[in-house]
């Protein structure tokens, strides 16, 4: 079972901007330390019959060019793979295209992996929903990721699902987005606007409110 204090106190967050070629875009990066190899955490992000057992089923061609589907999330291409610390690639969802970097790195206590997620978002989205309408689904990913590696096992949907609508489920999608509107203030959005966000992406992964526009 997913102790949720603990999970979501070990994350760091942080927000930015990057200037591409298409004007500035909004920069998410989380980022968490796991007790395990460099190379078992590469294996559980890019071996194909792995990534379903803590995130979800994909298909295509894993490998730089190639290209990758989610079952019912994003899909894209695979920009760059430097084996086994970094990789990029496109993320299409809803019609939008964002991009993702990943990265690894050895630490004293296992590996650090960090998760960058490049995005234009306009000004009337971010202001609604804020950080937490990603963040907290990258939160989510996270944690299915420190619980595979932590007990070897694959997730089971129904029981995931289950866990999702009950108590601690609810009280995971708060205190992560709890968490984005701190790293939201603390980039320099008004805390009374970053406390309005949250509570509408907190409403979203809840069940009552959709955000538009940031798959």
């Amino acid at each position: 079972m997913i102790d949720v204090d603990h999970q979501i106190s070990t994350v760091r967050r942080r927000l930015g901007t990057r200037m591409l070629e298409t004007g500035e875009a909004r920069v998410l990066t989380i980022g968490q330390t796991y007790d395990a190899s460099v190379q078992d955490v590469w294996d559980a992000l890019t071996n194909p019959e792995r990534i379903p057992r803590w995130f979800l089923p994909v298909s295509g061609d894993l490998r730089e060019g190639g290209h990758y589907r989610l079952e019912g999330n994003a899909g894209g291409t695979i920009g760059s793979c430097d084996a086994p610390t970094s990789f990029t690639a496109s993320w299409e969802f809803g019609g939008q295209v964002s991009w993702i970097e990943v990265s690894l790195a050895a630490e004293p206590t296992g590996t650090r992996l960090e998760l960058v997620h490049i995005a234009h978002v306009d000004d009337d989205t971010w202001e609604r929903f804020g950080p937490g309408a990603v963040g907290v689904g990258w939160d989510m990913a996270l944690s299915g990721l420190a619980e595979h590696l932590a007990t070897g096992e694959a997730a089971d949907p129904a029981e995931a699902e289950r866990w999702t609508g009950s108590a601690e489920g609810r009280r995971f999608v708060e205190l992560s987005s709890e968490r984005w509107r701190q790293a939201s203030v603390e980039f320099g959005t008004d805390e009374a606007a970053a406390h309005g966000a949250a509570e509408r992406t907190t409403a979203f992964y809840t069940g009552a409110e959709e955000p538009e526009g940031q798959g």
